[in-house]
């Protein structure tokens, strides 16, 4: 499933910078998850579960699926994250907006 994504930074970046920082992000967010038609549904699901459950501290009550999903959402997003920006770089300095 083809969807968007555009990152943000909290500092200036040129649009080349930009660009170049969004692509690694989706290549390492794709490798992570095994296939780029995984992004989507992947996403979706990890968000209805912090929708219900994002109030409750961890671990979440739900099912073991459930939880292996939330995990490697979370594995993927931070791998992306690290591949984007640089190792040392984590989600409070930038973040992104996946679209389909």
């Amino acid at each position: 499933m083809p969807y968007t994504l555009k990152i943000f930074t909290a500092e200036e970046v040129t649009e080349t910078a930009r660009e170049q920082a969004a692509q690694r992000f989706r290549t390492a967010l794709e490798t992570s998850l095994g296939d780029a038609s995984l992004v989507v549904p992947v996403y979706q699901a990890y968000l209805k579960l912090l929708q219900a459950h994002g109030d409750h501290p961890r671990p979440w009550p739900i099912s073991p699926a459930e939880q292996l999903l939330a995990d490697q959402w979370e594995e993927a997003e931070m791998a992306a994250t690290q591949a984007a920006f640089g190792a040392e770089r984590y989600m409070g300095d930038a973040h992104f907006e996946l679209g389909v």
